[in-house]
């Protein structure tokens, strides 16, 4: 395994620090926290432009044929500079799937779209009980002559407030196993039915809830095979879960930075704040939950690129980064002391966002109960 990156890799990191470091200063995310959309078209056309939103598709698809790898390297930089917008549920919660399991049909007709900044996608997966597992899916697909009938309710749907299509995981038959009668559709957020409601979270993180009533979709929407879709849905979470780990060490890395850079600079006792051993520690600590998350993150981004089985890696890297992101947003907090607890400051951004990123996609306890199955306890 080597987890160290190429060449092209280390351009596409070294030029995603330099374009959102001048095209998304913490001013305008500050903003876009505040807005209802969450997101600049203008910023969303330039990442396009960039190839950044067709980066992990064929170029067949109007994409650049990278991997996920690229696509993990590149979403740490979006986490390191807190990119807001749709870019994380349009390509891994969107796109991949259809990739995935899509009909050649479906891919001509989405991801040559996507890759060109033209649509917005979401995956509308948890409701109410906000679990991850395939029994808590409850929206029901009920066959009607050519058609599917949707309804239910869909809880903290990221961006369906502004996307054109989601992806609605429903049950389309009662079975023992709750794994199996589930199939994805991929809806026109348009379609008459669909009731979209924003959320206020704590992130700013724009979280909906969408209700199905009655929303009548064509077989044609179908994505894969009916009652086949758990399998894809585990795909995408495992995909999501190291993605969203990828994120949440580059928002740790720029905390760390900005804490041992104002260790260095703060007066006090005439002498700099970092001289002080309790400070030292805090430092140490921040950095050894850095590395070590990143280590445990591309190990799962690895294996989930050569598709090996990566469930346990996949689970002990969620498990892990969602409590190190935390614990380093905490000691930051702690090493700035009252200034970092303003609003004007730039730590809150991260700490907000390692609350909700550790929540995301199963919280660390979720995935210790799938390491332990995983050893067989």
């Amino acid at each position: 395994m080597d987890i160290g990156l190429s060449e092209e890799q280390e351009i596409l990191k070294s030029a995603a620090r330099d374009f959102l470091t001048k095209e998304c200063p913490k001013k305008l995310v500050k903003e876009l926290d505040e807005s209802d959309k969450g997101y600049s078209p203008e910023l969303w056309r330039k990442m396009a432009e960039l190839g950044w939103i067709g980066l992990v598709f064929p170029e067949e698809y109007d994409g650049s044929g990278g991997t996920f790898l690229d696509l993990v390297v590149l979403l740490e930089e979006m986490g390191y500079n807190i990119l807001p917008g749709p870019f994380f549920s349009t390509i891994v919660l969107g796109g991949l799937p259809i990739l995935k399991a899509g009909s050649e049909e479906q891919k001509k007709k989405f991801l040559s779209r996507i890759a060109r900044g033209e649509l917005i996608l979401t995956m509308a997966l948890t409701e109410p009980s906000a679990s991850y597992d395939a029994s808590a899916i409850a929206v029901k697909a009920s066959p009607r002559n050519s058609e599917y009938n949707i309804n239910g309710t869909k809880l903290f749907v990221t961006d369906a407030n502004v996307a054109d299509y989601l992806l609605c995981v429903a049950r389309t038959k009662e079975t023992a196993n709750h794994q199996a009668g589930i199939t994805i559709f991929v809806v026109d957020a348009k379609t008459p039915g669909i009731k979209c409601t924003l959320l206020k979270t704590l992130a700013r993180d724009k979280q909906n809830e969408v209700v199905f009533d009655n929303v009548s979709v064509p077989k044609e929407s179908i994505l894969g095979d009916v009652d086949q879709g758990w399998p894809v849905i585990q795909d995408t979470l495992e995909k999501a879960a190291v993605a969203k780990c990828a994120e949440m060490i580059g928002g740790a890395q720029a905390t760390l930075e900005m804490a041992v850079n104002y260790a260095k600079e703060r007066i006090q006792f005439n002498r700099p704040i970092g001289t002080f051993q309790a400070v030292q520690h805090y430092c140490a600590n921040m950095v050894t939950d850095v590395d070590g998350a990143r280590y445990i993150t591309y190990k799962a981004a690895w294996e989930l690129n050569e598709g090996l089985p990566a469930t346990k890696s996949v689970a002990i890297a969620k498990a892990w980064v969602g409590d190190a992101y935390q614990r380093v947003t905490i000691l930051g907090h702690q090493i700035f002391g009252g200034i970092g607890f303003t609003m004007d400051h730039d730590m809150h951004l991260y700490y907000r966002r390692a609350k909700a990123g550790a929540m995301a996609f199963g919280n660390s306890n979720f995935h210790r109960e799938i390491v332990a199955k995983e050893l067989g306890l």
